[in-house]
């Protein structure tokens, strides 16, 4: 059986959803994303630095699960499946290089709740975005009521979640949503542009960088300033920093090597 994700690992990883035309998230999917991320995760700071998130064909980047499987998935049978696209989906949010998420087409439903995860989204103009399970009558079950609201506010999130509404690329964009909306079929190009910049940038303080400004949103401000400090001691030791410096001094692009 062909594998539904590849990854190519590089200084700008790409990770890419290949089960077109809708990239729907089956178990199988899950399995390979899964491993691929398991991948991200254990890879050294100057090795990977950014992860770009893609998905095949131009239809959908991904609209969620097959609703052919909802009946498999009622009541009590259907918490495994629950707790592994959870799980699945934290995993991706969690990874410690910045992720961006390509988005060319449609991100609907599990497949938006994969692009929350990412820290940042640029969509092409045709795309459109939701989290439209209450039109079935069931509710978003990877994260979406918990990452939209942190995005875009509370009644911004329970308007989209609660009405099932379907955003277009440009009130996304609007309501902060998105990062960028970018003419079709220039997302996945756009994304390694935004990559390739922060993969310039010094991978040890980036990686801090982001794990700091995730806790920020769920200590209070003396917790979160106390982490702020630890880090800047910790970061302030590396071998990066060093060179930081002494290429700003010696007006030379730096090399940083995630040391």
């Amino acid at each position: 059986m062909a594998e539904l994700v590849q990854l190519e690992v590089g200084r700008v990883a790409r990770l890419h959803l290949d089960n077109p035309p809708l990239n729907l998230i089956s178990e199988e999917l899950l399995a390979d994303l899964d491993a691929a991320l398991a991948t991200l995760e254990g890879s050294a700071p100057g090795d990977v630095r950014v992860a770009v998130v893609s998905a095949g064909g131009e239809r959908a980047f991904s609209v969620g699960s097959d609703v052919k499987a909802f009946e498999r998935h009622r009541g009590a049978a259907g918490r495994a499946h629950f707790e592994r696209e959870e799980a699945v989906t934290s995993r991706l949010a969690n990874l410690p290089m910045p992720t961006i998420a390509a988005i060319e087409g449609d991100a609907l439903g599990g497949g938006l709740e994969l692009a929350l995860a990412c820290d940042m989204r640029v969509v092409s103009e045709r795309a459109r975005l939701g989290l439209p399970e209450v039109r079935l009558a069931v509710t978003p079950g990877a994260g979406g009521t918990q990452r939209l609201p942190r995005i875009v506010g509370v009644a911004r999130a329970k308007e989209m979640i609660l009405a099932g509404r379907l955003l277009a690329a440009g009130e996304a964009e609007a309501i902060g949503l998105v990062n960028r909306v970018v003419p079709v079929g220039q997302a996945l190009h756009v994304a390694h542009e935004m990559a390739g910049e922060i993969a310039k940038l010094g991978p040890l303080a980036v990686r801090a960088a982001k794990q700091l400004i995730d806790r920020a949103l769920d200590v209070g401000i003396d917790a979160g300033l106390a982490a702020e400090l630890e880090a800047s001691e910790r970061i302030f030791a590396t071998d990066d920093m060093l060179e930081g410096a002494r290429a700003f001094i010696e007006k030379r692009s730096p090399r940083y090597r995630g040391s």
